[in-house]
């Protein structure tokens, strides 16, 4: 992938993940600002993260990036696009922002602007969706700052710590589709 998923203004860049991320990757998953804004909030292992590479990411049902700072190429966070259908043309994306001096910048705005580049010219995807936890509303604004649009709304959706959360559904469809 050539530098083209950048954004000066932001200061970032998207690179593919290696397996050098790992330890990062499993890091940032673990921290509660990060998993309590996730569906699945099981603590993440480097055992758990390598089989993912192996079975996912290798296998080309997943594309994960990282998402690095322009100036120094420190690593802030990830984007990725999973469950990638490709008779329909979809896949699932996801974002989290890791270091949290990068948090509340428009960092994960960006990066869900070029993630979105990336699938709709490389991937040539139509359509990408994800699922937001209706209460996360910063989340929400920048998934629609990036170009996604609720699709639906749906209540008691999922059980986490006994409490059902309602969940957002959102998509971005390919412009040149």
């Amino acid at each position: 992938m050539n530098q083209q998923y950048s954004d000066a203004r932001a200061g970032i860049y998207l690179r593919l993940m290696t397996w050098d991320d790992t330890d990062l990757i499993v890091k940032w998953r673990n921290s509660d600002a990060v998993r309590r804004n996730f569906i699945y909030q099981a603590l993440f292992t480097r055992e758990g993260h390598e089989h993912w590479i192996r079975t996912k990411v290798e296998t080309g049902q997943v594309v994960q990036m990282i998402i690095c700072d322009q100036t120094t190429d420190m690593p802030l966070g990830s984007v990725y696009i999973r469950d990638i259908d490709r008779e329909h043309n979809k896949a699932e994306y996801g974002i989290f922002i890791g270091e949290e001096d990068a948090r509340g910048r428009g960092i994960g705005t960006a990066a869900a602007k070029l993630m979105l580049q990336y699938c709709f010219e490389e991937e040539q995807l139509h359509r990408v969706y994800l699922r937001v936890f209706a209460e996360n509303v910063q989340a929400v604004r920048s998934y629609e700052k990036a170009g996604f649009v609720q699709e639906g709304y749906l209540k008691g959706d999922v059980c986490i710590d006994g409490e059902y959360r309602d969940i957002i559904w959102m998509a971005a469809i390919n412009p040149n589709h």
